[in-house]
């Protein structure tokens, strides 16, 4: 499954399921796909989510077993959404995703 995150603010953002379930949990919304956020929850939407990626920064790169790579890391993988909310704070626009 992949996940799109929409706003009129900015380009939009797809990511894969589970990646994408994790951030919106970290944002403090429920794993529900389609959902949305109105334009005056994506501030407190966007301190969440950069809460807990600066509480992540603080933990060890994991390296996958099989293939002996480090795996890219919850920060990279979130700056794209980070991007796409403060887009969305600073046009006062509803972010969705579907």
């Amino acid at each position: 499954m992949l996940i799109t995150f929409t706003t009129d603010a900015y380009s939009s953002i797809t990511m894969f399921g589970d990646v994408g379930l994790s951030m919106l949990e970290m944002m403090g919304h429920s794993a529900t796909v389609p959902g949305a956020i109105l334009a005056a929850d994506v501030p407190e939407a966007l301190s969440k989510l950069t809460a807990a990626v600066d509480a992540n920064k603080k933990q060890p790169l994991v390296m996958d077993k099989d293939t002996e790579e480090t795996e890219v890391s919850i920060t990279n993988r979130a700056l794209p959404l980070i991007d796409l909310l403060a887009a969305a704070v600073k046009e006062k626009s509803d972010v969705m995703w579907k």
